[in-house]
């Protein structure tokens, strides 16, 4: 970003043409705008890391033992965050996937994980690209606030020459 301009969802806007009051809202435009994409960040990276352990459970529960030994083994099956039911593991050669969107297949333990480290690229790839945003909103809240810092001195200097002028051309 350089001097004088922030960028507003890919548009450059001239910071230095603007008044206080326009700065003042475009600051608390691009901090809204932060807090939203760090807020989205977050909720990736908790997304990351539930794939990852899923990952681990299917490689622990599906790939350490043979799979006859694993046929009838009770199981706790999430059904949401905090909530489990008791289960069974009838085939042990096949495990239901969430594909998304509601959508479940039936994979062997090596696609099921397959599956999960394609979903865990995906979301690693859209967490960084919603870390680079959040980086270039918070640029834009420091050049908004310099050039608001810089706004605020050009008036007070204005003023203060007033005075002078005022004090000056009183006391001649």
């Amino acid at each position: 970003m350089s001097s004088g301009s922030a960028s507003d969802g890919g548009n450059a806007i001239n910071i230095d043409t603007m008044s206080l009051d326009q700065l003042n809202q475009l600051k608390s435009q691009q901090e809204s705008r932060l807090e939203q994409l760090t807020a989205q960040y977050h909720q990736l990276r908790a997304v990351s890391a539930r794939l990852s352990t899923a990952k681990a459970a299917v490689a622990d529960a599906f790939s350490n033992t043979s799979s006859s030994n694993n046929e009838g083994r009770q199981i706790m099956i999430p059904l949401t965050e905090s909530l489990y039911a008791p289960g069974k593991i009838v085939d042990a050669n096949k495990i239901v996937v969430e594909l998304g969107a509601g959508f479940f297949v039936e994979k062997s333990s090596k696609d099921a994980i397959k599956v999960l480290e394609r979903k865990s690229k995906i979301v690693d790839a859209n967490s960084e690209n919603v870390l680079a945003a959040a980086e270039a909103s918070s640029k834009n809240v420091e050049a908004v606030k310099g050039a608001m810092q810089g706004k605020i001195l050009e008036i007070q200097a204005r003023q203060q020459g007033r005075a002078f002028r005022n004090k000056v051309e009183g006391g001649e």
